[in-house]
């Protein structure tokens, strides 16, 4: 029987991205291979602890229940988010046991951070990759896999957190060296960056295929709140 550390899932609106605004269920999953200075769900980040799995905030979950428990919530579309959910060996099959429910035919979409690289992912063709690019900011750019921005494909998504001027240019510097095929959008450290500033660097680069997106989940809610 396979087990994943499943931190929470819930139901709420996709907060970001291509699939902003649209009801969707989240399976975060925990632990993660990055510290990143602005993480905003470090509570996910630390992987229980074998010994005091009554007092650890996660729980080992079979994949079917995982399952059950997205068929209960009725929402089409999912999203497996962390921490980083590429670190478990059981993602992939998670993926497959999802999209084998016949119905609803479930869409998935995998948040990953960009450290790892994305071949077997891919190869369960989940209908959605939305994958960081960690800037400088983050402490965190030298870990990207640039061999990631190859595979990614015209419906996935490639997505830069920014906090001041400089991760602005790493990201113009990535984006046209690389050219990826996929969606780019560009996002704000929450509170570190005026938006008005990232809108006139987009104008005066001429990045026109990049756009700026907010995380309408923290707009909604208490931007600490967990479960939204």
């Amino acid at each position: 029987m396979k087990y994943l550390s499943v931190v929470e899932i819930f139901s709420s609106i996709e907060g970001e991205g291509i699939r902003a605004g649209y009801p969707t269920t989240f399976i975060r999953l925990a632990g993660c291979n990055l510290h990143c200075s602005y993480c905003d769900s470090r509570y996910a980040c630390e992987l229980p602890d074998p010994v005091f799995q009554d007092t650890s905030p996660f729980k080992e979950m079979t994949i079917f229940s995982i399952v059950l428990e997205a068929i209960d919530l009725k929402n089409r579309r999912i999203t497996i988010t962390g921490g980083e959910p590429l670190i478990h060996d059981n993602v992939i099959d998670l993926i497959n046991e999802l999209q084998a429910v016949p119905e609803p035919q479930f869409e998935i979409n995998v948040e990953t951070n960009g450290s790892i690289l994305l071949d077997e992912v891919l190869a369960s063709k989940p209908a959605l990759i939305t994958m960081d690019w960690k800037s400088l900011s983050s402490g965190m750019s030298e870990d990207m896999k640039w061999d990631n921005l190859q595979m990614l494909r015209e419906q996935d998504v490639l997505k830069f957190v920014v906090g001041d001027l400089v991760d602005l240019f790493q990201m113009q510097q990535v984006v046209e060296q690389t050219r990826p095929r996929c969606h780019i959008f560009v996002s704000p450290v929450f509170g570190k960056i005026d938006l008005k500033f990232i809108v006139d660097f987009l104008k005066v680069s001429d990045l026109q295929n990049i756009r700026l997106q907010l995380q309408i989940h923290k707009i909604i809610w208490d931007p600490s709140k967990r479960g939204v």
